[in-house]
């Protein structure tokens, strides 16, 4: 089982439940190691004294502050706790707010959280409830390893979610990144009919089951292949089509093709491609039927 990230309390008004934070995401990054070309020599990072070229332990290390010109000033870390002793201890809600009212934009780490004791389980049960009849998030902030975060704590999965959120200052606007936008020209009537058709044939419901990382994928099929002293290839890209000037013609030539095959056309899709189908149309259980079972379901959808 994971260990908590943070232990604090919750507070919601008078009432005040002890919690830990776990999270809610796997790192699933294929991490290597660094060696010098041409030979079986580690490469290691290190902190060291940049005057004496000493290693220097962790506890020997204080934050410094640059003030430029070469200045710094030096804060030891427990002066950094000493100035928020609440906040760094407790999740206090602030207020309610719809969940749909928060853009993505401002979503960063999601995080579980229950009660650190079951004494609280009572009054743990109690907020969740609320929050999940209510389906409104409780926005909060508090301080995990010496950062100030701005939550949304939630109901789901049937605990408590906690998602950590992007300042209004952190986000950066379009224009602050790429410079001047080029102007976009309003399309025709009949393009924008012809992208929403497009849009319309590609909708299906979210299954985020059905992706996969497929490069972790690749990258631990290469590791296996080079420690059996094999070569691996994969299929190359398809080569970049040419630009089309009519883009209603474009537009109309991916509708087609997304189009529902007719039920004569069926039989002749490899089973792959019915399962790819079937997860379009939101057919369900189609990871366990046989090909005819396929064909049955999707002339019936």
């Amino acid at each position: 089982m994971a260990r908590p990230v943070w232990s604090g309390a919750l507070s919601l008004g008078l009432v005040t439940v002890p919690v830990e934070l776990y999270p809610a995401v796997a790192d699933h990054t294929i991490h290597f190691h660094q060696f010098e070309r041409g030979t079986s020599d580690r490469i290691r990072n290190r902190r060291v004294n940049e005057r004496t070229g000493d290693e220097v332990g962790q506890d020997e290390i204080v934050k410094g502050y640059d003030l430029g010109g070469g200045d710094h000033v030096l804060v030891e870390p427990d002066e950094l706790d000493e100035i928020a002793p609440e906040r760094s201890r407790r999740i206090d809600i602030e207020q309610f707010v719809e969940l749909g009212d928060i853009d993505p934009w401002f979503f960063d780490k999601t995080y579980w959280l229950k009660p650190a004791k079951e004494d609280f389980a009572k009054a743990y049960g109690l907020l969740l409830q609320a929050m999940d009849r209510s389906e409104k998030a409780g926005i909060a902030k508090f301080v995990l390893r010496g950062k100030e975060y701005l939550a949304a704590i939630r109901a789901g999965e049937g605990v408590m979610v906690l998602n950590t959120l992007h300042f209004v200052a952190d986000l950066r606007k379009p224009a602050d990144v790429m410079g001047e936008l080029p102007e976009v020209p309003k399309p025709r009537p009949k393009e924008l009919d012809m992208a929403l058709a497009l849009v319309d044939e590609m909708t299906a419901p979210w299954k985020p089951e059905d992706y996969r990382d497929e490069y972790s994928k690749r990258v631990e099929e290469l590791v296996k292949a080079k420690q059996a002293g094999k070569e691996i290839t994969h299929e190359e890209e398809p080569e970049a089509s040419a630009d089309v000037v009519d883009l209603f013609e474009a537009l109309s030539r991916s509708v087609k093709n997304r189009k529902k095959p007719a039920k004569q056309e069926l039989a002749e899709l490899s089973k792959a491609d019915l399962e790819k189908l079937a997860r379009e149309q939101g057919v369900k259980g189609r990871s366990k039927m046989t090909r005819a079972e396929l064909e049955k379901a999707l002339k019936a959808s």
